[in-house]
């Protein structure tokens, strides 16, 4: 589970790096709220969320699971990062600002929930996969330059 949610959150960082923000549109269009605020933000992009529902299911094929599962974990981490990123902008965090914690847990629990409609997961399984992704995230976030670390999805 940990490794499908890594692969739909590392897909659309890859993406974005290897083909920097040219021709990325936001997912917003840069739509701003009456305070001024994005709603979303630059980094986050149809670009990004594509490569996230690509490389998902075929992920979730690789290690010998339903693609149609891989789709779904795809769908609904990215809807956990497209949550944060709306609660970051109203809090009046600047796109790719780093928030411990608010960055990975939507990211992580959304598609686990998600899954224990298949997978039968309880409350303990829930928390482990939240804690395991959060802790791998931060500890690569912070092992990566800082150049390196923002966000194009």
């Amino acid at each position: 589970m940990v490794t499908l949610i890594a692969g739909a959150n590392a897909a659309p960082w890859l993406l974005g790096h290897w083909l920097g923000r040219r021709d990325a549109r936001p997912v917003d269009s840069g739509w701003q709220l009456p305070n001024g605020q994005p709603l979303l933000g630059p980094s986050k992009t149809w670009r990004g969320l594509a490569a996230a529902l690509i490389a998902t299911p075929l992920l979730a094929l690789l290690i010998g699971w339903p693609v149609w599962l891989g789709m779904a974990v795809g769908g609904a981490a990215m809807m956990g990062d497209l949550m944060a990123s709306f609660l970051k902008r109203r809090l009046g965090l600047a796109s790719s600002t780093d928030a411990p914690g608010l960055d990975q847990i939507p990211e992580a629990l959304f598609p686990a929930l998600i899954a224990t409609f298949w997978l039968d997961l309880d409350w303990i399984d829930l928390g482990l996969v939240v804690g395991t992704f959060l802790i791998i995230h931060l500890l690569l976030t912070n092992l990566l330059p800082r150049r390196l670390r923002s966000d194009d999805r």
